[in-house]
């Protein structure tokens, strides 16, 4: 096939597009810079311009092309899906947009989440702009018959990236440090939530078994692991590796908000609530569908990589100085 990612060189993306190639396709990535981080797999063909920006540039390096699939992992609103409506329309045969599993339902009413889940998150805006992302999509499915297909991803890792709640997404080595120094660590909650990860590369396999599946079109798939753990024993895990005393502070959510009210979002809006999938849906469609890294493995994966790479273990200072700011209210109060 004639692939298309709009990004490909992300913490998901990158994953999709190097098995893209692995797997003899014909792979185009459409982003505006090199990544340091997630350089373009060798075989693939980058188109740089700024999807958000460049139109007239995007108009010449898309004239004349055609692809059999587009993956969007760059679309965070309904006017991004409106702009690649007008600019794919007639140029592929499957447009796969990338939404998120924080869209559906907060608190959910039934445990265990499937495809049926309501779509409903009052308390993140970005979930909510996913949501009207897919319901456009779905409209010009009904409507026009643009080949559409949601894939909603979880709380996805990989090499770079160390997915401990409440930490810094941009400097994961942040918590990594604290633990490893041996200073409290917040867990929001009493950290019995359920909560599942899944590796980038896992990820991927579910995401190419969905590209030029014409049964997939008009239809959602989340796409994650089949573990589930508590939020104690994702960071147990972490201490085990470290070989590090575990010095977990419990806090409640909703402290942790009022003292960081832009947590709203990811803690109440997502992680803060327990997370179980049913993958049922994803691996009738795309059997080959298999998630084989365990966090036990991801884990370790991804701190051997920070240690090969002192370079990235770079220090969020103001969220450590926040936490020990919110833990010194908390055990004052």
């Amino acid at each position: 096939m004639k692939i298309l990612f709009i990004g490909g060189t992300g913490l998901i993306s990158s994953a999709c597009s190097k098995l893209a190639v692995q797997r003899g396709h014909d792979v185009f990535l459409l982003n505006r810079s090199a990544s340091r981080l997630y350089p373009a797999p060798e075989g693939s063909t980058t188109l740089q311009a700024d999807i958000h920006a460049d139109s007239a540039r995007l108009s010449a390096l898309l004239a004349g092309q055609r692809f059999d699939a587009v993956a969007d992992f760059l679309s965070f609103t309904p006017s991004d899906i409106q702009r690649n409506l007008s600019l794919f329309r007639d140029k592929t045969g499957h447009f796969v947009f990338i939404s998120s599993a924080s869209a559906y339902q907060k608190p959910v009413r039934n445990y265990l989440i499937t495809e049926e889940t309501p779509l409903e998150n009052p308390f993140w805006q970005y979930s909510r702009d996913k949501i009207a992302c897919e319901n456009l999509l779905m409209e010009e499915y009904r409507k026009n018959g643009f080949p559409a297909t949601i894939a909603r991803p979880s709380l996805t890792y990989g090499p770079t990236q160390i997915p401990l709640i409440y930490g810094s997404w941009a400097h994961p080595w942040t918590l990594v440090a604290r633990m490893k120094r041996g200073k409290p660590v917040i867990v929001p909650g009493d950290g019995t939530s359920l909560w599942v990860l899944t590796w980038n590369e896992d990820f991927a396999k579910g995401l190419l078994g969905l590209l030029g599946n014409r049964d997939a079109v008009g239809e959602a798939f989340h796409i994650t692991s089949d573990e589930v753990l508590t939020w104690n024993q994702i960071f147990l895990e972490a201490y085990q590796a470290l070989g590090a005393a575990p010095r977990l502070v419990h806090i409640p959510s909703d402290f942790i908000v009022k003292h960081d009210p832009a947590s709203l979002g990811t803690l109440i809006g997502d992680k803060s609530n327990s997370a179980v999938f049913d993958n049922g849906k994803i691996k009738r469609f795309a059997p080959e569908f298999n998630c084989e890294v365990k966090w036990s493995e991801g884990l370790r994966r991804a701190l051997a990589w920070h240690e090969a790479h002192p370079e990235f273990q770079t220090i969020d200072h103001e969220a450590d100085a926040k936490w020990d700011r919110i833990l010194e209210i908390y055990q004052r109060e």
